[in-house]
């Protein structure tokens, strides 16, 4: 361990011990283990730990610490966990800080996520609201116990402001650090009374500074790279060039002469090399001479592979929507339209590249880094390593980024950092170290999709079919979520937001080709709705263009059945001042779309100058239930836009006979600071249970751009990412 980090085992017995502090332990239906009856020390379980679904801690000196189920990678988790419990407890949030759950299932699992602990579907608040407010409650009511008991005094005639505990009628007041002695000793309630929302003071406040905010600012933060175990070696690997090639011969002579340079080992991913330090290993690496077998690799180009989905789209696919007869539809519709939409392989490009720390001992196994899907994880090293889950110990640190990338198909960085560990005997802790280059050329990918879309209009431009087919790679088969997600040969992520097609439409059919490809995939932020709002939200443009309506009129009387999607819409059209006279040269384009609960609507303004779009100004109207911290949600919607905005502008992975060209920044570009537009971002009011916020922003900007670009220029954007020369 590093110089003032705390090990999970130490952290539970110092919670464990009342004079210490307070930890709270609580059951709710599906997260475990049943309460233990009595107080929270009574509830202490093996070696000093406490009963499941420990989320707080309260020091003697008031402090309360929130551990946090959820990962920090950028979204804000950390800030909306805390804020639930902060406001149930009335604590002072300038004393509040939140730390990040080891992996324990028992305790901290996602409760959408059938019992297993992870990140991911920006779920984050929406599985946690009840019950991070619950945990906050319990401990409020515990100190104003503890209270009534010191000052013998009714509970009921007490209050708490701001992390202390008051009667006003003998004007008496503590601190909860002064409490928690007394509180330790009390019985943990079985039912709480949560607040009214009209009552609340941090949840749906502007301003509340971010959680995560000091530490970031002072480097306190620990991310992967901070960690400096005794003895700590680096590792790097040499991947193959093309996906599914392996090393038939190396030669490591010139590699083991680099000084620094301690072990060459072979993995079932490739090469590592293992040294003292990042560069010595990274030197070591450019020495190597391997001798490839890639008779089995894919040696596909993306041309070669687009023209084959283009082939597969004249063939029916698998049936993921019918309803009513779309054929016989479109044969009867007064006018027919017709698009074919493209989306290209995309990257994650997370700021911070993929790396974990592996310590091996004897029947266990000790891991550092940004875990995003912990059990899946756990689960996966101990399979490898021969050990049970119990016997691995997940650490969670921050993490620069994710965009679905930390939660890794197959595992894969975590097993291989796994592997390198194992392939030295576990004489020392080690580092893997992936660069931008292996990030962007031996990672899983957003999927390289095309549709073809046919609709039918009748004499009023209402239309009365809509036919939908699908050409892309799963990125659930061969995960854990396959049994569950892929029925009949269907991904659900590959068609999400076709198959819940929010417009009124009579008759809607939706097929699906997954074509096996040896190009690695997965999930990317908004997962299936990056494409398909692209293609729906684009082409009911398209269909409004036909029937000679208004885009946002005519998407407003297909969505009268949609209160949500009208609300957002009507919003982000009035903000943006939908239908008033613009400067000469610029357009705007609208795009609606609902994915994780949440229904988001925006408006892009766009210019054209020398064949190269610019997008000026984006107003984005969002519907996600309570807004818990509102600050969070309009980054978290700037920051969709953005990331967005970079792949319909820029992003594209393109591989010529299998190989990534795209090696680093300075040919898979990201926005850049100039190129931001001014964003405005309105929530929609609401009492209903939060839902998703950190992917909903991405989905209608591009779409939106794009036919803003049409409105401009007459010429439709059917393929991504846009180019107009």
């Amino acid at each position: 361990m590093t110089a003032g980090a705390c090990s999970r085992r130490d952290f539970l017995r110092a919670s464990a011990t009342a004079s210490a502090g307070l930890t709270l332990a609580f059951w709710l239906e599906g997260c475990g283990r049943e309460p233990v009856a009595g107080g929270a020390a009574s509830a202490a379980g093996p070696d000093g730990r406490f009963a499941p679904n420990a989320f707080l801690q309260v020091d003697p000196r008031g402090g309360v610490t929130v551990i946090a189920k959820h990962l920090e990678m950028g979204q804000g988790a950390f800030t909306g966990l805390a804020t639930l419990i902060a406001e149930e407890m009335d604590a002072d949030w300038a004393k509040v800080r939140v730390v990040g759950a080891p992996a324990d299932a028992a305790k901290y699992a996602n409760l959408n996520w059938g019992g297993a602990q992870g990140t991911g579907g920006s779920d984050a608040m929406a599985n946690s609201y009840e019950q991070m407010r619950k945990a906050g409650a319990t401990a409020r009511a515990m100190l104003v116990a503890a209270a009534a008991q010191v000052w013998d005094v009714p509970a009921a005639e007490i209050t708490v402001e701001r992390g202390i505990v008051k009667h006003a009628g003998k004007r008496l007041a503590s601190s909860f650090g002064e409490l928690v002695r007394v509180a330790a000793t009390l019985p943990v309630p079985a039912e709480v009374t949560l607040k009214d929302p009209a009552t609340f003071t941090l949840i749906g406040k502007d301003g509340l500074p971010r959680a995560d905010l000091r530490d970031k600012v002072d480097g306190s933060a620990r991310f992967t790279q901070d960690v400096a175990l005794e003895g700590l070696l680096t590792a790097v690997v040499l991947h193959p060039p093309r996906f599914g090639g392996t090393a038939r011969r190396v030669d490591a002579e010139r590699a083991r002469a680099v000084p620094g340079v301690l072990h060459v080992v072979e993995i079932p991913t490739g090469v590592a090399v293992v040294a003292t330090g990042f560069w010595a290993a990274k030197r070591g690496r450019d020495a190597l001479a391997v001798d490839w077998d890639l008779s089995r690799a894919e040696g596909r180009g993306t041309a070669a592979l687009r023209d084959e989905f283009r082939a597969l789209l004249a063939r029916p696919g698998l049936p993921a929507r019918r309803d009513g007869d779309a054929e016989a539809g479109l044969r009867g519709a007064a006018r027919t339209v017709e698009a074919t939409y493209e989306v290209p392989y995309l990257a994650h490009a997370a700021m911070e590249p993929m790396n974990c720390v592996v310590q091996l001992g004897r029947d266990r196994c000790e891991l550092w880094y940004g875990a995003q899907s912990h059990t899946a994880d756990q689960a996966a090293v101990a399979a490898r390593l021969g050990l049970a889950p119990a016997q691995v110990t997940i650490n969670t640190l921050y993490a620069g980024g994710s965009f679905g990338r930390r939660a890794a198909k197959g595992n894969d960085y975590v097993l291989e950092a796994v592997e390198v560990a194992r392939a030295i005997g576990g004489s020392a802790p080690v580092k893997l170290v992936w660069t931008r280059e292996d990030d962007m050329t031996a990672g899983n990918f957003r999927p390289m999709f095309v549709h073809a879309v046919r609709g039918g209009l009748d004499g009023a431009g209402k239309p009365v079919a809509w036919h939908h087919r699908v050409v892309g790679q799963s990125v659930l088969s061969d995960t854990p979520f396959e049994g569950f997600a892929v029925k009949d040969g269907i991904d659900g992520a590959s068609v999400e937001g076709i198959t819940n097609l929010a417009y009124a439409v009579p008759a809607v059919a939706c097929e699906l080709h997954t074509p096996k490809v040896g190009v690695p995939v997965q999930w990317w932020r908004s997962v299936g709705h990056t494409h398909t709002a692209f293609a729906v939200e684009s082409f009911i443009d398209e269909l409004a263009h036909a029937a000679g309506q208004d885009p946002v009129a005519y998407r407003q009387a297909l969505l009268e059945g949609k209160p949500r999607h009208l609300a957002v819409l009507k919003l982000a059209a009035e903000k943006a001042g939908w239908g008033s006279r613009l400067p000469a040269g610029r357009a705007r384009g609208v795009a609606v779309h609902e994915s994780f609960d949440s229904v988001v609507a925006e408006v892009a303004e766009v210019s054209v100058a020398g064949g190269v779009p610019r997008v000026h100004r984006v107003v984005c109207a969002v519907d996600c239930g309570i807004a818990i911290n509102p600050d969070v949600i309009r980054a978290q919607m700037e920051g969709g836009i953005a990331y967005g905005l970079s792949a319909a502008l820029h992003g594209a992975v393109t591989l010529e006979d299998g190989v990534v060209q795209e090696r680093n920044f300075d040919r898979y570009r990201c926005l850049r600071i100039d190129e931001m537009p001014q964003v405005e971002v309105h929530i929609v009011p609401s009492s209903a249970a939060p839902t998703g916020v950190g992917e909903p922003g991405l989905p209608p900007i591009a779409p939106a751009v794009c036919n803003a670009l049409f409105a401009l220029t007459g010429t439709r954007v059917r393929s991504l990412p846009i180019r107009l020369a």
